[in-house]
């Protein structure tokens, strides 16, 4: 399994997204992540668009194994729900 989250540094959902994926990698087996900074990468929300099929409007942006899953909250209550792991 395999997670993407575009965010950036400054951003305290984007950061408690990416905390999340630490804790993840740590007690699941076949887990792993990458954080992608927006700023550094010159990455835009509209950048996102395509990737997310219509308009970006908050960071961070979430994929599950190339799947859209949505933004911290939908993550978090996502991995509370599949994995029964919290912050």
């Amino acid at each position: 399994m395999f997670v993407e989250i575009y965010g950036r540094l400054t951003c305290p959902y984007c950061v408690k997204a990416k905390t999340l994926a630490e804790k993840m990698k740590k007690e699941l087996p076949d887990f792993d992540f990458e954080f992608i900074n927006m700023i550094e990468k010159g990455i835009s929300k509209e950048d996102l668009e395509p990737k997310v099929g219509g308009p970006v409007a908050t960071v961070p942006q979430i994929f599950l194994d190339n799947k859209h899953v949505g933004g911290s909250t939908d993550f978090v209550a996502l991995v509370k729900e599949k994995f029964g792991i919290e912050l």
